[in-house]
C-alpha cells in the first residue's frame, strides 16, 4: 500500500503511452505526460477501489474514515482551518526553494507539468481533485499509519514511514525521465507531508475537514491551466 499510489499513477500513464504509441507517436511517452491529471484521477479510483476492499476484508468500512464526530464538530473544524493556515508555507515555500536550486527557477515546473490541454479536458480533469482528496490522505493516514503502528508497536516510525511515501509518490506524478525532474518531485512535498502527517497522526478525526480543503487546494490547481502560457 505504501508504493501502490505511486505505481498506479506510472501504470495508467503508460496506458495513455500505449495509446500514443499505437496511434504512431514517435514521442509516446513525451505525449502522456501532459495528461497527468487524468493519470491522478484514474490512480485515485483505484486507491478508492482497493481501500474499499481493504476495509471490507477487514470487516471494516471505508466511508467510515469520512465521518464527522457532532460532539466536537466546532472545535474540529477551528484546528482544521489553523492546520491549513499553518500548511500554506509549508508546502509552498520548500516547492519554490527546491525548484530553485534543483531546477534553476521553480518557474520552469510550469514547462513540466502544466502544458495545453483542450477545454473538454479540464471539465473532465475536475475528477482530479474530486477523486484525490478521497484516496491520498485516506491511503496513507487513513489505512497504511494505523497498522503500521501495530506491526512496530509505535506510532511515531509509523507516521515517519506512511509521511514519507505520501511526499515521495509525486515523483510519478507525471513520470518524466528527467533527474533533476524526478528529485525535485520527490522532495517538494516532503516537509508537508511530515507535517500533514503529524496533524492526522495527533488528531485522526480531523480527515474529513482535511478532505474538503484537499479538493478546493487542487481546484486551484487546475486553474493554472487557465493563465495564458
Amino acid at each position: 500500500m505504501l508504493l501502490s499510489r505511486t505505481l498506479f499513477f506510472a501504470g495508467v500513464q503508460a496506458i495513455f503511452a500505449f495509446g500514443y504509441l499505437a496511434a504512431g507517436s514517435t514521442s509516446a511517452w513525451h505525449e502522456s505526460e501532459r495528461w497527468w491529471i487524468f493519470c491522478a484521477a484514474g490512480a485515485n479510483i483505484l486507491s478508492i477501489l482497493l481501500l474499499n476492499w481493504l476495509f471490507k476484508r477487514e470487516g471494516g468500512r471505508f466511508l467510515e474514515l469520512f465521518r464527522f464526530h457532532r460532539g466536537t464538530f466546532w472545535k474540529d473544524l477551528g484546528l482544521a482551518l489553523l492546520a491549513f493556515i499553518i500548511a500554506a508555507p509549508i508546502a509552498y515555500y520548500p516547492m519554490t526553494i527546491l525548484g530553485d536550486l534543483i531546477l534553476g527557477s521553480a518557474a520552469r515546473s510550469t514547462d513540466f507539468l502544466f502544458r495545453p490541454l483542450p477545454g473538454w479536458a479540464l471539465l473532465i480533469g475536475l475528477l482530479f481533485p474530486l477523486t484525490i482528496a478521497l484516496a491520498e490522505l485516506p491511503t496513507y493516514f487513513g489505512y497504511v499509519m494505523p497498522r503500521l503502528a501495530e506491526k512496530f508497536g509505535s506510532s511515531w516510525p509509523a507516521w515517519a514511514v506512511s509521511s514519507f511515501f505520501l511526499g515521495f509518490q509525486h515523483a510519478t506524478l507525471p513520470l518524466i525521465f528527467d533527474g533533476p525532474y524526478l528529485l525535485w518531485r520527490a522532495l517538494m512535498y516532503m516537509p508537508f507531508a511530515f507535517y500533514i502527517g503529524l496533524v492526522l497522526k495527533l488528531r485522526p478525526r480531523l480527515m474529513p475537514f482535511l478532505v474538503i480543503g484537499h479538493v478546493l487546494i487542487d481546484m486551484l490547481t487546475l486553474s493554472v491551466y487557465l493563465i495564458p502560457q
